[in-house]
This record gives C-alpha cells, structure tokens and sequence, in this order.
C-alpha cells in the first residue's frame, strides 16, 4: 500500500509511504524443513497477488493463492483433500479458525488470537514458523515408537504364551520376559527425551 501527498499544484510529490508485509524470521529455513519432511508448503494469503507472489518467491513457496478470503481457505482445503492429500494448517488469527478446524492437523501460533489456538489441535509455543516441521517430526517420530512398542509388547506373548502351554518356560522365565518386554518398551520410548528440534536433523523419513 501506497500512501503519498501531493503539492496544490499537484506537480511534485512532497512525500510518499510504502507500506507492505514481511516474511516472519526464518520462513524460509521453515519451508526448507517441510520439503526435507516431503511436505508441499502452499501460501494461501488475502494480500494482494503481488505481495503474496513476493513473500512465496521470498521462502521458496511455490504454490500460492492470493485474495483468499476465509471461507476460500475452507474451500481450498476440502480442494486439497478431495484430491487424497492430508492438510495441515498454520495460522494465527480469527480468520483462520475455520480453516484450522476443516484441516487435517491445524497449527496455532502461541501468540496467535485465542479463537485460532482453541481451534487448532497444536499450538506452537513460540511464534517461529520453524517450529512447524519440528512439531511434524516429532510427531513421526513418537508415531514410530507407538509402531514399535506395540511390536515389543505383543512379540513376548506371542511367543511366550505357546511355549508356556507346551510347558517349555517355567514360571520365572515367563515373569523375567514379561518384566523384559516392560523394560524394553519404556528404554525405547526414553530415548524420545534426546530429541531435539534441530532443522538440519530434519529428513524425509516417512516410514
């Protein structure tokens, strides 16, 4: 937005204010982190198309939509999902609430209004876009210990039990797997606690 102020005479221009949105700090390290997840990042902005091409080319965003009204943001993503695609959504104002609920996985900025943050089923605690893909990875990341505790957990019995029925395990050996397969789940699930959100620890890992 331009705003300028003409002499009467109307032949020179005394002053002239140009006013226009910023990218947060680190949006591009953000978007970065996101592709390396195999996540499209997709800017869907109410500015002008101008702006919102500058922010998009300025973070490495190569789909956008400008002009995008909330209820263009709902529609947008039923769009996105009708096509088979999980949706997650970051925003931090009232006009992103509905947005949020349609989405996949809705994201809110901590300092965000409080209507977005009740919306969303993540809130991130600081206002740093790249804390978008560290949520994401350890998600995945506490997703593949589930996978695996459940593996360690059952493989005990499944194969404790039969060996208990034929009388091959004595009692004690079946309490020490038992006890062992307690351990090994929670062993596993701690080794959690040495996460850290480090972008360049970031990889396209989906398994």
């Amino acid at each position: 937005m331009c705003v300028g102020a003409r002499r009467e005479d109307g032949d020179v221009w005394l002053a002239r204010f140009v006013v226009d949105d910023a990218e947060r700090p680190g949006a591009g390290e953000a978007v970065d982190a996101l592709k390396r997840l195999g996540i499209t990042p997709f800017l869907a902005s109410g500015d002008t198309t101008a702006a919102t091409r500058r922010i998009a080319a300025a973070t490495g965003i190569d789909e956008f939509r400008s002009r995008v009204r909330p209820e263009d943001k709902v529609a947008l993503i039923d769009e996105l999902m009708e096509d088979g695609r999980k949706v997650g959504m970051v925003g931090d104002g009232i006009n992103d609430a509905p947005a949020l609920a349609r989405a996949t996985v809705g994201m809110a900025m901590g300092s965000g209004t409080d209507v977005a943050m009740e919306t969303a089923a993540i809130t991130l605690m600081r206002p740093d876009p790249r804390l978008v893909a560290a949520a994401i990875d350890i998600s995945r990341r506490t997703w593949r210990k589930i996978r695996q505790n459940l593996f360690w957990a059952f493989i005990y019995n499944v194969i404790g039990l039969p060996l208990a029925a034929l009388g091959h395990l004595s009692p004690s050996l079946a309490a020490l797997a038992m006890a062992l397969s307690s351990v090994s789940v929670v062993g596993n699930s701690l080794i959690l606690r040495g996460w850290r959100p480090k972008l360049e620890d970031i990889r396209h890992d989906n398994s």
